[in-house]
């Protein structure tokens, strides 16, 4: 048999003991269990498996420490367990992504989802690992190819970018991810669903995306029924798995939904844990982990690939100011604001295009390309600020220049940031191009 095939084999045998580390339950209160015999022992986030007598086992993770004892949060509730059983220590939760796992389905643990057996690679990884040291990490690459002339263009997206894509429920938000996910330029694309109803995830893996998009695509995944530690570790696994093929010198498309979900479920875990709300019911400790978990994307170090990541915000009522929003909104290179308004008139996707922006630019564009997007800008911005005065006909042609202007390009360049493409960057351009002179030599007539 080819050594190849015997790695993930021989992986599985080093990792097995003789000797397994066991407490006893010794309390259960408020969904937490207590287990002493493991104290000195456990660390906190270690995997530990009550042994219930007539029922499977639970799986669960250390949230607390003290003298003599630790608490368990249990991934599943608590019938059946009784003082006196057993509780095996497991130690830190680890994956050992490798090639096989491109076009799989699997679950935060690392375990298959699709039915198959899952190969896994020679050097399991923890899931909280630090990010690559920040003065040795490269700066931002070059533009990428995404399929949309908007993102083409006016809202830019570069090699080792971190982008916050803010939106409501039924917005296009899905939608969106599955383009990107076929036609942003990457070698692999690791998607995080975290907390998604399940009715949709079979939706997104074979309609949203499809066969096409599967084929170069690790999906990690836990639904919405799930335990609140499986859903926060959905975004860590799927970091994990990008960061293998980042460090395997690949260009990685990370996208994560949400970062809402992963910060509810570590809102769970936190006050589980005895930590006190502080922030809109948010833990203190909210903040440092959703940095933690942006800043291990982007680019790499010397001889590594990047992560090119976009995370998505469930932003009530359109409140950019709500907490994780706004934590998130202060450590990304960008962010894109999908309107409930502008999805109900049909035009997809839905870019609020005034509230969005790439920190991608000025670097990523050149000057005649800055010069395009800053006059696209100004055009529908002003048209924006007078929306309601020119739909109620209180505005007369001829006041303002430029809003005459705005006025008369608004329905194509409205109609530019819905459009896709198939030929580049450099075509998108060339429409832009083409829209902005047309609007000044139609202003310059009517004048």
């Amino acid at each position: 048999m080819p050594q190849t095939q015997l790695s993930p084999l021989l992986s599985d045998l080093q990792s097995l003991s003789c000797v397994r580390d066991v407490g006893r339950v010794t309390g259960v209160s408020g969904g937490l269990v207590r287990v002493q015999g493991l104290g000195a022992l456990a660390r906190l986030g270690d995997r530990l498996r009550l042994v219930r007598r007539d029922a499977p086992p639970l799986e669960g993770e250390v949230v607390q420490l003290a003298e003599g004892h630790l608490t368990m949060l249990p991934e599943d509730g608590l019938a059946g367990v009784s003082l006196g059983d057993r509780v095996v220590l497991a130690g830190a939760a680890r994956i050992a992504p490798c090639d096989g796992w491109i076009g799989r389905l699997i679950d935060p643990m690392g375990r298959p989802l699709d039915g198959r057996p899952l190969p896994a690679g020679d050097t399991p990884r923890d899931l909280l690992a630090p990010p690559p040291p920040a003065a040795q990490r490269r700066g931002l690459g070059p533009r990428l190819g995404t399929g949309m002339r908007v993102f083409n263009t006016l809202l830019p997206l570069v090699q080792g970018q971190r982008m916050g894509l803010f939106a409501g429920s039924g917005v296009g938000k899905t939608r969106l991810l599955g383009h990107l996910a076929q036609h942003v330029q990457a070698d692999v694309v690791v998607i995080a669903l975290i907390g998604e109803r399940g009715r949709e995830l079979g939706e997104f893996v074979h309609r949203v995306l499809g066969p096409d998009g599967m084929a170069r695509a690790v999906i990690v995944t836990a639904t919405s029924d799930q335990s609140p530690l499986l859903r926060r570790r959905c975004a860590w696994t799927a970091m994990c798995v990008a960061e293998h093929f980042r460090d395997a010198g690949r260009q990685v498309l990370l996208l994560a939904d949400s970062i809402t979900r992963f910060a509810e479920a570590h809102r769970e875990i936190a006050v589980a844990a005895g930590e006190a709300a502080a922030l809109r019911g948010y833990p203190a400790s909210t903040a440092h982990t959703i940095m933690a978990l942006a800043e291990r994307a982007g680019p790499g170090t010397q001889g590594m690939g990047d992560i090119t990541a976009l995370f998505t915000v469930l932003v009530a009522g359109s409140d950019m100011e709500e907490p994780v929003a706004d934590i998130l909104r202060g450590v990304l290179d960008g962010h894109v604001v999908l309107d409930r308004k502008i999805a109900e008139r049909g035009r997809f996707p839905a870019i609020d295009l005034p509230r969005s922006v790439s920190r991608s630019l000025p670097e990523a564009a050149d000057e005649a390309e800055n010069a395009a997007i800053s006059e696209a800008r100004r055009l529908l911005g002003a048209h924006d600020e007078n929306e309601m005065m020119i739909r109620a006909g209180l505005y007369a042609a001829g006041s303002d220049p430029l809003l005459d202007r705005a006025i008369g390009i608004w329905p194509e360049l409205d109609a530019f940031l819905a459009e896709t493409e198939s030929q580049g960057i450099t075509d998108s351009f060339a429409r832009l191009r083409l829209l902005l002179r047309r609007a000044g030599s139609q202003t310059g007539r009517s004048g």
